[in-house]
């Protein structure tokens, strides 16, 4: 039993190999649009954020506008990307298969692109019908704002005090502490850096694992632990 009435995992990074590749992506389009990024910068800055609230960070620091087209082609370059090349993380379905309970997902990727994913690597069957999407919320309504989090917990009727979250961004932690729940943070993908899980734990994550295979007695032993709230 893993000791809470919900598991929520964020998807990008923690279930599936995608922050990497997105990285990729995104750092070359801004570089040709005139904002040189390395791969790691991309990582380690915006992780966690929808591509639409990365340019409007960007704008807001540089003072100019960047074309709307980049929305649309990141997009497209990204979703063809995934398809292709997006894998599972290492050991989430032995995780998975030793964590009980009821469990979902709750990301900032679009629905399609969840199912996408999910579908490629073969963990959507571990998840469905229970994959919540922010962007079907609002766009307004994304991380590191905590709606998706909650919206989950209503779904399943359960308190967020008795949910934990698997996160492996700031934001997410941020948001999911706003939310009221408890968290580990994830930094076992491609995308990780030397800073992570210092940033992790700075934003609230209670502990930080590397290694998803550490993830069902982590979450034991904190469910035994009463010092979160």
């Amino acid at each position: 039993m893993s000791g809470f009435d919900l598991t929520l995992f964020d998807c990008d990074g923690v279930l599936v190999d995608s922050e990497i590749i997105a990285a990729k992506v995104e750092s070359k389009l801004l570089t040709e649009a005139g904002y040189p990024i390395s791969v790691e910068e991309m990582g380690e800055r915006f992780a966690g954020m929808t591509w639409k609230n990365i340019l409007l960070s960007i704008e807001k620091e540089i003072d100019i506008p960047l074309s709307a087209s980049l929305i649309d082609k990141s997009e497209q370059l990204l979703d063809q990307r995934l398809a292709r090349e997006v894998k599972a993380i290492e050991g989430v379905p032995y995780a998975l298969s030793r964590i009980s309970g009821p469990r979902c997902i709750c990301s900032n990727s679009s629905a399609h692109r969840l199912d996408m994913m999910l579908t490629k690597v073969g963990l959507k069957e571990f998840f469905a019908p229970h994959i919540y999407s922010a962007k079907d919320l609002g766009a307004d309504r994304v991380k590191p704002k905590p709606d998706i989090f909650l919206h989950a917990a209503s779904q399943f009727g359960v308190s967020p005090s008795k949910c934990i979250v698997v996160e492996d961004s700031v934001h997410g932690v941020h948001a999911a502490r706003e939310a009221g729940m408890r968290v580990v943070g994830f930094t076992g993908a491609s995308h990780t850096y030397p800073s992570h899980a210092d940033k992790l734990t700075d934003a609230g994550a209670e502990t930080v694992i590397s290694r998803m295979n550490d993830l069902p007695g982590v979450i034991a032993a904190m469910a035994e632990w009463e010092g979160a709230f």
